[in-house]
């Protein structure tokens, strides 16, 4: 709610709260409230013929004298088409006929592109629009004339001995006032215009989306709009004074305006807007969002406690509100009626408060929703958060509730030491647990490492045994081979005397076999087929042969 004032009212707020699920006789009437009213312009009074009270009227829509709106050629395009104007009225012309010269730098008038040069002839302004130098002769042409500088073809506005320009941006509004004294409104575009009769005025240029007054609702804190006056000087006798002659309006999403013209009224949505009609006059700004608040009852209504008052609500039609009193200003006495009215459902009979609570909800919250649908209000919510008591009933409840609060401390006291004696116990019991859990972690390893430990052992004699296995097959088969080679080799020989020297070659062998410690007895052939001479040869040769190795030290 919007322009709400209590002189009494202590409130604390806050917006947009959650929709509450209380529910009451009265709410079956909220039917009767438009829910989407604020989203449309409505009207109280008139009829739907009736035109708008914000801005509509097209000013250029009528075609007036030697005024000329800025089209798609520009200011260049607006000036040549009223100088034409002028000219068909009798007129002296506003283009100037000066040609700039290309040849003559150093000295004359410039104008660069962009940039239009002006001239006052004889009290007439003449424009200059090509760019260039215009020299100074010959002297028939700058007779009567004086140059007074160039002006931006782009710029804002330009006044120049009756000849008004005016170019608005995106988002910039221009209030001028017509030689009638007529106020309008130029956007998108702009105008020249050379005022014959008076002049036309711009009282202002203003950017609509940054207007100058923040509105917020007094109660709420809430941001209601923007607004902006534009005032006009005006002369009575000596005096000097400012008038209103426009207003501008900058209203967020879910807000609206409500303006008054005489007997009727207008809601006026969210968006920009302008008024330029005099005897519109803006009522205020409202919020059409949910609100809630906290506010304090006054002592004089209630006779042995002080209430603290929650209520939440929505207003959904401001133009039945804006002309008159609001919700806040309703009597308390349909709040307070714990002297006569009854208890039509008791929460808990034990409570001393509880027939005074639910009488507040079951019939309060009726009797102020229904006072509240005439203001085009939806109440929502309306509870008691706080009950303080007066006097000697006070102090009773400030012992009670002090006694109460000692034993909630000790009930807490205890519950917190129980609740530390528990946590120290679940501590101690999830260490324990964890500490177990390393213990079998660790096992778990070791188990594991000495069952790798044992497999990699049996692996590694296994491979090793079919190393040694290969290796014996390969030698005993190279030694084979070996042998083979030689008796081939052997059998190959066929000189006899080699044959004799291999076979007692073998013998020196055979006999160095037996080692050190061998005796050898004379035989008679020795185990070697000959003569007996040869025989004694060799017998002799083993006997020296076996003499040496026993005459060697040990070790040796």
């Amino acid at each position: 709610m919007a322009q709400y004032r209590h002189n009494d009212i202590d409130a604390t707020v806050v917006n947009d709260a959650v929709t509450s699920s209380i529910s009451h006789k009265g709410k079956e009437r909220a039917d009767i409230l438009d829910e989407n009213a604020y989203r449309r312009s409505t009207k109280i009074g008139g009829n739907n013929t009736t035109p708008t009270f914000v801005h509509s009227e097209d000013y250029f829509a009528t075609k007036r004298p030697f005024c000329v709106r800025i089209g798609e050629d520009g200011l260049i395009g607006a000036l040549t088409e009223l100088d034409n104007q002028l000219q068909a009225s009798g007129r002296p012309r506003l283009l100037s006929r000066k040609k700039p010269t290309e040849w003559l730098g150093f000295m004359g008038e410039e104008v660069n592109p962009g940039e239009i040069g002006v001239v006052n002839h004889a009290g007439l302004p003449k424009i200059l629009t090509q760019p260039g130098t215009y020299p100074p002769f010959p002297f028939r042409n700058w007779w009567a004339r004086t140059w007074k500088g160039t002006r931006g073809v782009s710029d804002t506005t330009l006044f120049f001995q009756g000849l008004t320009v005016v170019q608005v941006s995106l988002n910039q509004v221009a209030v001028v006032s017509d030689p009638q004294n007529r106020i309008f409104i130029v956007s998108e575009g702009g105008f020249a215009a050379f005022a014959v009769q008076g002049t036309y005025d711009v009282l202002e240029v203003v950017d609509q989306t940054h207007l100058t007054k923040h509105v917020k609702d007094k109660v709420t804190g809430a941001t209601l709009g923007w607004m902006q006056e534009v005032t006009m000087p005006s002369q009575i006798g000596g005096n000097a004074s400012n008038y209103a002659v426009a207003g501008f309006l900058d209203i967020p999403a879910n807000n609206v305006a409500v303006l008054q013209r005489g007997d009727e009224m207008e809601q006026v949505p969210a968006g920009q807007h302008c008024i330029t009609i005099p005897n519109v006059k803006l009522r205020g700004l409202f919020t059409c969002g949910e609100n809630q608040i906290e506010m304090p009852t006054k002592g004089e209504l209630v006779a042995r406690s002080l209430l603290t008052i929650y209520m939440k609500w929505q207003l959904l039609e401001p133009l039945k509100d804006a002309p008159s009193a609001n919700i806040l200003t309703v009597d308390y006495s349909s709040m307070v009626k714990q002297r006569t009215v009854g208890s039509d459902h008791m929460e808990d009979p034990t409570d001393p408060s509880s027939p005074f609570l639910d009488a507040l909800r079951t019939r309060a919250m009726d009797d102020l929703h229904i006072a509240a649908l005439e203001y085009g209000i939806l109440l929502k919510d309306l509870a008691v958060i706080d009950r303080q008591f007066k006097g000697d009933i006070a102090s009773t409840m400030d012992k009670l509730t002090t006694r109460a609060l000692q034993a909630q401390v000790e009930a807490a006291n205890v519950d917190r030491e129980n609740s530390n004696k528990v946590k120290q116990e679940q501590g101690a019991l999830q260490v324990a647990q964890v500490k177990a859990q390393a213990r079998k972690t660790e096992a778990e390893a070791l188990a594991y490492a000495t069952t790798t430990a044992a497999k990699a052992e049996a692996e590694a004699v296994i491979i090793a045994a079919e190393a040694q296995a290969a290796a014996i097959k390969l030698q005993a088969k190279a030694e084979a081979d070996a042998i083979a080679a030689r008796s081939n080799a052997d059998s190959r020989v066929e000189d006899p005397f080699a044959r004799e020297m291999e076979v007692r070659r073998v013998d020196v062998e055979r006999v160095k076999a037996f080692g050190p410690r061998a005796v050898f007895v004379p035989c008679e052939t020795g185990g070697v087929t000959g003569n007996p001479t040869t025989n004694a040869l060799m017998t002799g040769m083993a006997m020296r042969l076996g003499h040496e190795e026993g005459a060697k030290p040990p070790g040796n």
